[in-house]
């Protein structure tokens, strides 16, 4: 896994924040900003280990949000081929059995590569690759709701289990290992997804690097 350097391609917008905090929102909303300008998008949440060795309740017990879990070497291989204008071959997770399925979704190269993930600028390699990151900053009481209607919603989760990890590894991970990478961002984008001043901002930053970029 190599940095960026002036060859590549693609520009990679890294966006980081907490479980919950609108990450993918943020993501989504500055992609729909660039227009004429092709956009991929990737989610760390791809990239957990495929712990396929354990039974399903031993993997229920595993902390996921400690890095440990997240195939930081895959994701900073497959960012830095995209940047240099590869195409990728992006696993796919399954947060109802914790395990990867066994197809992939292929992710072509673009002029802007947007990653989401909570643990995102944990890794120095993986934080190298990013040009532009976004730190997005939401209240923790938002977040955890925000939390236990996805997890209910979408990943079949009963509320009592949602809560048990909050306050087991969610809650100190966080403190631990996202919040302290606050300091490595460009940008911090306070409320989230609803702060749609900050999103213009960030895609006008965007446009503005890739103008620079082809003179």
């Amino acid at each position: 896994m190599h940095p960026r350097d002036d060859a590549m391609r693609s520009l990679i917008v890294g966006v980081a924040g907490g479980s919950g905090s609108g990450k993918s929102t943020v993501a989504r909303k500055v992609a729909e900003l660039l227009m004429d300008i092709s956009v991929a998008q990737v989610s760390m949440d791809a990239y957990y280990r495929n712990m396929s060795q354990l039974t399903f309740d031993e993997r229920k017990q595993l902390n996921w949000d400690h890095p440990d879990q997240v195939d930081m070497e895959l994701l900073g291989a497959q960012l830095a081929a995209l940047a240099s204008g590869a195409v990728i071959e992006k696993p796919v997770y399954d947060f109802t059995t914790h395990l990867r399925m066994p197809r992939t979704v292929r992710v072509s190269c673009a002029d802007v590569v947007i990653v989401d993930g909570i643990l995102l600028f944990w890794d120095p390699r993986v934080r190298a690759l990013c040009d532009i990151r976004i730190f997005v900053d939401v209240e923790a009481d938002i977040r955890l709701i925000r939390r236990i209607r996805r997890d209910m919603r979408l990943r079949g989760r009963q509320l009592n289990d949602i809560l048990n990890q909050y306050l087991e590894t969610v809650r100190p991970m966080h403190e631990e290992f996202v919040e302290p990478t606050k300091q490595f961002a460009h940008i911090i984008v306070p409320h989230g997804g609803q702060n749609e001043v900050a999103i213009g901002m960030i895609a006008a930053r965007i446009q503005e690097r890739l103008r620079t970029a082809s003179t």
